[in-house]
């Protein structure tokens, strides 16, 4: 249940009325009767009284207010044995309110109560000693965690092969991939039988059939009684492992309830209308300056089967070799269906700088109906550059009109129609 409740003794997590707000530049308030006076209102667990803010919890803008709000007012509470997903864009609080949670930092004003010990995995690096070896860092999280030697003795060779990193188990691991990272860290979190397990968005380092071994190890994590927090922006991840979730915005909650609903909730607040995307500033890189997306119906509308034309216009005042143009057709839960590209070394462009309109026909799209956008890649070839990266442009909706059948067609029913043919034949 996501509704404030009377405390329970069910109830793994609590979160009362929680805000975090953290100043710009200059921490002291600059007189010394100011700053005791800040710190009195602290410990009565009052607000900062000199904090003057604006109107919106507003990251990216310059200037302004001395202060920002990353939480404000946040309440819910989580029952043990549930799977919560918290969704929001960049800078919407998430990651501060695992913090909180974590006790990585402590909240400005209102209260956390939390029944059982916590493994966070937050951040690539979080509790890890880079001169250690990974086998020296599994027993350390388990001491932290306030396990016995005899304990992590246990479970350590299912730690080591779940993670994939037997070879360098002994290594310090500083010397690891961002990946190895990731995976001993999950692989310690989630096998040291926490009460309640904090997954942030670092899953999206590992590879694909990591990401798998992961969610489902999650699920039986909360099979077995045990409560799991969720942070993701895949949300294929989010809807397939959790039932419940809460979606934050600019640092307060403005949904909880289903996942469904929230996710919904959620895609609502990022439609945008045009079918055309233009760059806000003039190239000083290679940049994409204007992307198209032409329907075969007007307004957006696609129809399952036609001809889809996608127009890129590129720009680069010097010249540019090995350049790579790449784009995803991405579904309205933010999965990515389709990835298309074209590189140099196939057809040359921008070998001699300038402007160049680039245009990718798809003769026969077979997407199933739905809600879809585009996310684009310019860069040198793998390994090298990224240029310029945009996503959520360009959106389209592809319909199943003239396609009849017995049955009429069904929203989520799938992503993709291949083309086929039966051939059926009596055997006796």
């Amino acid at each position: 249940m996501l509704s404030r409740s009377l405390y329970m003794p069910d109830t793994a997590i609590d979160v009362d009325s929680v805000s975090k707000l953290y100043r710009l530049g200059e921490v002291s308030t600059g007189t010394l009767s100011h700053d005791l006076n800040r710190w009195w209102h602290k410990i009565l667990n009052k607000p900062d009284p000199y904090a003057k803010l604006g109107e919106s919890n507003d990251r990216t803008r310059g200037g302004g207010s001395d202060y920002v709000w990353a939480l404000k007012d946040i309440s819910f509470d989580v029952r043990r044995g549930d799977i919560l997903g918290i969704i929001g864009r960049n800078g919407a609080g998430k990651s501060t309110l695992l913090k909180i949670l974590s006790r990585v930092t402590s909240p400005t004003s209102g209260a956390i109560r939390v029944r059982g010990r916590i493994a966070s995995l937050l951040e690539i690096g979080t509790g890890f000693h880079p001169e250690l070896s990974g086998r020296e860092n599994i027993f350390l999280n388990g001491a932290i965690l306030g396990m016995r030697k005899a304990e992590i003795d246990r479970k350590l060779d299912e730690i080591i092969d779940f993670s994939g990193c037997e070879r360098y188990i002994d290594t310090p691991v500083k010397r690891y991939s961002s990946g190895m990272y990731v995976r001993l860290a999950f692989a310690v979190a989630a096998h040291l039988e926490p009460d309640i397990l904090i997954i942030d968005e670092v899953l999206s380092v590992g590879d694909a059939e990591f990401q798998r071994k992961c969610l489902g190890k999650m699920g039986e994590v909360s099979r077995d009684g045990r409560t799991v927090l969720f942070v993701s922006h895949n949300l294929q991840a989010i809807t397939t492992l959790t039932h419940t979730a809460i979606l934050l915005s600019q640092g307060r909650l403005v949904a909880s309830g289903p996942t469904s609903a929230v996710v919904t909730r959620y895609l609502d607040g990022l439609k945008v209308d045009s079918p055309i995307y233009n760059a806000n500033s003039a190239p000083d890189s290679p940049k994409v300056t204007r992307v198209e997306v032409e329907t075969s119906e007007p307004n957006n509308i696609h129809v399952f089967g036609k001809q889809l034309k996608v127009r890129f216009r590129v720009n680069s005042a010097e010249p540019v070799r090995g350049l790579c143009l790449s784009f995803q057709i991405v579904s309205s839960r933010q999965c990515p269906i389709v990835h298309i590209w074209t590189f140099d070394s196939e057809r040359p462009v921008m070998r001699d700088g300038g402007e160049y309109e680039m245009t990718c026909v798809i003769p026969n799209l077979r997407l199933y109906m739905g809600s879809y956008t585009l996310k684009y890649f310019l860069s040198e070839p793998p390994g090298g550059r990224m240029f310029d990266s945009v996503d959520n442009i360009c959106p389209f909706e592809v319909v199943m009109h003239n396609h009849s059948r017995e049955f009429s067609w069904q929203p989520e029913t799938c992503a993709y129609l291949e083309c086929y043919d039966w051939n059926i034949s009596k055997v006796i």
